[in-house]
């Protein structure tokens, strides 16, 4: 089997030893850990904790989203990134079903992944910590890390003034909000839908 995951190193990354612990303890959907040397990290969560095998939640008292044993969901439990996930064959069915090729980017995707859990997302997913990756932080959507092209043009020099990845982003928020409209949309029309995580919702509020 070969594992590639796009912007990232993957050291002494073993796929078998990964799927043992990811089967071992139940993870519809899970990630490797990100080391702490990575020069791009998004979310706490994601970070390599060097002692564990894995874990299903972070804590954190900073920022305006606090985590503790209370938090139930997304980014403090139930939660992996979109950069590197792995899912079983029941959790893809779900999550292939999420993604919409009409939409440039799928930003914003991760935080509904946890309804492809097949069960609580708090216990169904996490973050293996002793396969872990590097995450480089290149920039693949144009600026002054895109500079050589295949005859080694310098973009860099040609187009210094211009950095595509400010409309990108802007095109990705609007798509983001797209992406939205269309699960509430699909949620009030299918007669079938349970909210698994509605109870949690109506306890923060």
């Amino acid at each position: 089997m070969i594992i590639y995951f796009s912007g990232t190193k993957t050291l002494e990354f073993n796929p078998r030893r990964y799927l043992n612990i990811v089967k071992a303890e139940g993870l519809e959907i899970s990630q490797p850990a990100l080391d702490s040397n990575s020069t791009d990290i998004h979310h706490r969560i994601t970070i390599r904790k060097r002692m564990n095998k894995f874990h299903r939640r972070v804590y954190d008292s900073r920022g305006s989203v606090k985590c503790s044993n209370d938090s139930e969901g997304p980014p403090c439990s139930g939660f992996v990134e979109g950069m590197v996930p792995v899912f079983s064959r029941a959790a893809w069915h779900c999550a292939w079903h999420l993604i919409q090729n009409d939409l440039v980017h799928g930003w914003g995707m991760d935080m509904k992944l946890g309804y492809c859990a097949q069960g609580d997302r708090s216990k169904k997913v996490g973050v293996v910590d002793s396969e872990f990756i590097v995450h480089q932080g290149i920039q693949t959507l144009g600026g002054a890390s895109a500079k050589k092209t295949s005859n080694n043009v310098d973009l860099s020099k040609k187009h210094a003034s211009v950095d595509v990845r400010a409309e990108i982003r802007r095109q990705s928020t609007t798509e983001l909000q797209v992406f939205r409209q269309r699960c509430e949309k699909a949620v009030k029309e299918d007669t079938w839908w349970v909210d698994l995580f509605y109870r949690q919702k109506q306890i923060r509020t």
